[in-house]
């Protein structure tokens, strides 16, 4: 069973889970929740009319196949990888409040947030991933299991009245663990449609009680509010930072990332997609995942990002991700590390 221990993202990678697209599909129950945090920007009638249900089958097999291939590809590198548990997404998820069915369990990144030696199963903000990360929890040590408070999600902690704001508000600790990436005892937090104030502030208070005052929570606010953190800013190295350039700038990057050598990401190649099943955007290409702060898996299109890393003294390990757009999610999405030497 796993016993993790990760504190930042560049340490060593020794063992880790890659995600599943076996029975991927976008949920079929389209309530206000979905709307405004995938779909804010389709008026409800494109709402009502946007493909479901599951994906194309042979973007399921060819997209297992790439993660087939990624975990080979880690196997060869001497690391340990773990893979999710089968399960049906089109059973129902119920709760007094709503009743929804499922997404998939491509992303494990997105449900679970490993610090030092616990591995916190976020509060989700959609009711559709709710339960997500339990497609993972049997792999797990449970003396190192969290199961953080799960929200209401009740529809009065969504809008789409106005979106220059994140379309999730406040009164409750909503946040994917997408939206945090580590540096040691300071976690980057990204404010969006994905993850809240009082979200942050549960983890900080959850941080500095189990592993000591030192731990602080920086904020990202003002800088990209559609959903996670990780096609906008990557720990690639001790204070060393990739950054998206359309998003980041000396105006809003978080004070805290100041001091930290910047690794301007260059325009991505936009891979092929689906337009129609709610994909993620061409930045993805800066979806990386370090192995070590010399080696960083990159999707192998990404030809200008490997070049501007090696001027860093980064080396890359290419990886075939045929449909990372339509299914949403790049090597950093669809793997979460359990277990690094952090040195």
């Amino acid at each position: 069973m796993i016993k993790p221990n990760v504190k930042n993202e560049w340490g060593n990678l020794k063992e880790i889970i890659v995600g599943s697209a076996i029975n991927a599909q976008v949920p079929t129950v389209g309530d206000k929740c979905l709307h405004n945090i995938d779909y804010a920007h389709l008026s409800d009638e494109e709402f009502k009319n946007r493909p479901s249900g599951l994906y194309p089958q042979k973007l399921i097999d060819e997209t297992e196949e790439d993660l087939d291939g990624i975990s080979d590809q880690l196997k060869e590198l001497g690391v340990k990888v773990h893979r999710p548990l089968k399960r049906d997404f089109s059973q129902p998820i119920k709760t007094d409040n709503w009743e929804v069915d499922g997404y998939y369990n491509y992303c494990p990144r997105d449900s679970m947030l490993v610090i030092n030696d616990k591995v916190i199963a976020t509060p989700m903000t959609l009711r559709h991933r709710s339960d997500e990360a339990n497609t993972c929890k049997p792999l797990f040590d449970p003396k190192h299991w969290v199961d953080a408070p799960k929200p209401k999600l009740l529809d009065s902690i969504y809008q789409r009245e106005d979106l220059s704001i994140p379309t999730l508000l406040d009164g409750e600790p909503v946040f994917d663990a997408a939206n945090v990436i580590k540096h040691n005892n300071d976690l980057l937090y990204l404010v969006s449609n994905t993850g809240n104030k009082t979200g942050a502030e549960w983890l900080e208070r959850y941080c500095r009680e189990n592993f000591g005052e030192e731990y602080n929570v920086h904020l990202a606010q003002g800088v990209y509010a559609y959903i996670h953190i990780d096609t906008t800013f990557v720990f690639v190295g001790e204070g060393k930072v990739l950054l998206n350039p359309t998003r980041v700038n000396e105006r809003n990057i978080p004070e805290f990332l100041r001091p930290f050598d910047k690794i301007w990401a260059p325009e991505p190649y936009p891979t092929q997609v689906l337009d129609d099943w709610c994909p993620a955007s061409p930045w993805l290409g800066m979806n990386i995942l370090p192995i070590n702060d010399k080696l960083i898996m990159v999707e192998e299109h990404q030809t200008l990002l490997m070049k501007e890393l090696k001027k860093w003294g980064i080396d890359t390990l290419p990886v075939k991700m045929r449909h990372a757009r339509t299914f949403s999610g790049g090597p950093h999405c669809v793997t979460l590390d359990v277990v690094r030497e952090n040195g």
